[in-house]
């Protein structure tokens, strides 16, 4: 049967929650993964949702997800995606999920008419780097740049 990708919905949150966890371990950052089950279910399902889930899913089980948010672009003066993340359980490598995932943002970027999808990808991680290039994207020449912490803190004081 084949892969086939839908909403998430209230009642996913716990895998969602898994699924980030997972994937933390995957790239060996569990430490940083601090949200809670709860937090997950604000930010999808809360009264104001500011982030988006969509699940994979192959005869009743669930492969892997893609999280994202709108963005937008003061140089073309348009709304794009930012892909957050992008996961498929180990054992469901290989299915298809994750570039189903992928078309399914695609196809949103054609529907709304959104020029874009943006995304990083963790130094090291050459099945993805393999994986995002093989659908024909490209990395650009500008790094991502974090504040946060006792330095966000310290500026916010």
């Amino acid at each position: 049967m084949s892969v086939t990708v839908r909403p998430a919905r209230p009642e996913d949150a716990a895998a969602i929650h898994q699924f980030v966890r997972d994937l933390a371990e995957h790239h060996e950052h569990v430490e940083e993964a601090k949200a809670s089950l709860e937090d997950i279910r604000h930010a999808f399902f809360g009264p104001a949702p500011y982030a988006v889930c969509e699940m994979a899913e192959q005869d009743g089980q669930l492969l892997g997800f893609a999280t994202w948010f709108y963005t937008f672009s003061s140089w073309t003066g348009r709304k794009g995606i930012y892909l957050e993340d992008l996961f498929v359980r180990g054992d469901a490598r290989g299915t298809g999920a994750g570039r189903a995932l992928m078309v399914s943002l695609a196809k949103r970027c054609a529907a709304e008419d959104l020029p874009r999808i943006e995304w990083a990808v963790m130094r090291g991680n050459t099945g993805g780097e393999a994986f995002y290039s093989r659908l024909g994207a490209a990395p650009q020449d500008h790094a991502i740049w974090r504040l946060d912490g006792e330095a966000l803190a310290e500026l916010g004081r």
